[in-house]
Formats: C-alpha cells, structure tokens, sequence
C-alpha cells in the first residue's frame, strides 16, 4: 500500500513538474525576440513587481512594455531600480505606455512640463518609445480637436526626440470605425501628424475589431508603424480571426521594429494566457521578429 503511495505520489510530481514547464518555460522552441505589455499581467504586477517580472522572464519574453507611470516612478518604484530589476531577469524596458489628455492652452506649460518628467524618468529606465494609448472623447466628435491632438502629439514627440526616444500613438478599434467630415481618423493622424516626431504602434487586433485590415495600411502608409500590438483579446491564435501570416509577410513595409504581445481577456489564467502566446508567436514559422538592436 506505502509502495503504491509513494509510485502515485511521483507521477503527480513528474505531471506537475510537466505542467509547470509547459506553461513557464519554452526550451524547447527558439526564443524570438518578443515583449509583453505588462497590462497583460496587470492584477499580479499591481501586487508583486519582482514575482511577476520573474515568471515574465520564464515565459520566454525579452523586454517589457511597462503601463503604470506616475509622479517620476515606475509601478511605484524609482526607474533606474525598475530597470536593474528587469535586467536581472534577463529584461529590457523598451517601451511605455503613458499620457496626458489634450490640455488647454492655459494648462499648455504644466502639461509639457508633466512630459519633461515623464520623459526624462523613461530615459533613465532605458526606454526607447513612449507611447500614448488615448485620446479625449471628443476627438472622435471633433475635427478641430482632433487635429489639436495631432499636433499636440508632434509636440511630445519632439520633446522625445531631444532626448533620444521616440514618441508614438496606440489606437484602438474606434479610430477606424469613426468618422469626421468624411475622414477616418485614424487616416487622418497618419496624414497630419510629422513621421520625424510621431511614430504609430498599431494594435493589430484593434484595428481589425475596427473593420480595417492591417496590410492595407501598411502598403498605404509604409514605415509608420515602427511598434506593433500583437494582440487580438484573448491568447494569440486562440480567436480566428487574426491573418498572422499575411500581416508577418508585410512586416518589412510596415516599418515595425519591435512587437509587444498584449492580452487584455483569459480563458486561463493571466500567466498561462501570456505563456501561450509566447509560445504560439515562437512556434510559428512565419512569425519572424527583428533581433535586439
């Protein structure tokens, strides 16, 4: 009885141990260089920076988008402790995102004043992009405004471009599907905002919620698109409607220098949803990402 006891009690183990390496760890398959939006793991990092920096590290991820910035601190931490942290779990802090709404022009200096700061905290974290993932409800209404915000934007970006990082904008599906005096907004930014000062990180999976399809902008608008979202709500592959493999072949003509996973919704939980879609962008043959630069 103790012999069966112990026999059953080493099968659970090598069951767990088997488990635990499917999800954490990818060994087996070619680690591409892939990043994750820490949004994706937004309940535990909130709780527990380093644990949760530590299983992003095991899930195979090489550089981090981080997504909670306020007053000069990094998920509440200083940026250059935030950054040795990352480093020592093989990580890079390459991209964040932050912002500030439209100000008005009597809030026009403490606003660029806020981004000096933010700015300035991002360089010393190691970032290259700072992106800003919203805009003020009435850009969607308002043309004027929305022309506001494009050059409000060319403002910040070239804020960052004296330092050294560049300055982009993260849609969502409302900017395709919304119209202003005939014009498509997200059309409309891409045309009105300066390539030098503003570039785009395209949520893929947005875009196509949004009834627009990723490769056809990327032929309109070559280059913009220097981050990618690769995303689609749920783990990647597991909603069918992403073309991964014809978006990957305009990659190039994109302009996309860097690709950072984001999973908003689970059919698991948040680590097991992010681990597969580690393994799913790794696994796929078509899925070729730019190395470390």
């Amino acid at each position: 009885m103790k012999k069966r006891s112990f026999i059953s009690m080493i099968v659970v183990v090598a069951l767990t141990g088997i488990l635990f390496s499917t999800i954490y760890s990818f060994k087996s398959t070619p680690q591409k260089y892939i990043g994750l939006q820490l949004y994706s793991i937004r309940d535990s990092i909130n709780k527990n920076v380093p644990a949760a920096l530590a299983k992003v590290s095991k899930m195979g991820y090489k550089f981090v988008e981080p997504a909670s910035y306020g007053n000069g601190k990094i998920y509440g931490m200083d940026p250059v402790a935030f950054k040795h942290l990352c480093k020592k779990n093989g990580l890079t802090v390459l991209s964040a995102h932050v912002g500030q709404a439209l100000p008005s022009e009597a809030d026009w200096n403490k606003t660029m004043a806020w981004w000096d700061v933010c700015i300035d905290t991002h360089v010393k974290a190691g970032a290259k992009f700072l992106v800003q993932p919203f805009m003020g409800g009435d850009a969607y209404k308002n043309l004027e405004v929305l022309k506001k915000y494009c050059d409000y934007f060319n403002a910040i970006g070239e804020k960052c471009n004296a330092k050294g990082i560049r300055f982009g904008y993260h849609n969502h599906d409302a900017e395709f599907s919304t119209k202003l005096e005939g014009q498509i907004i997200y059309d409309f930014m891409l045309t009105n905002t300066d390539p030098k000062k503003v570039m785009f990180e395209m949520d893929l999976g947005h875009m196509v919620d949004g009834g627009a399809d990723p490769v056809k902008y990327f032929n309109k608008y070559p280059g913009r698109f220097e981050l990618w979202h690769i995303a689609e709500g749920y783990e990647l592959g597991s909603t069918g409607k992403m073309d991964y493999k014809a978006i990957w072949a305009a990659a190039k003509t994109s302009g996309m220098k860097y690709g950072v996973v984001e999973v908003e919704k689970y059919h698991f939980d948040e680590f097991t949803s992010c681990a597969k879609s580690a393994d799913f962008l790794n696994n796929a043959d078509y899925v070729i990402m730019p190395n470390k630069k």
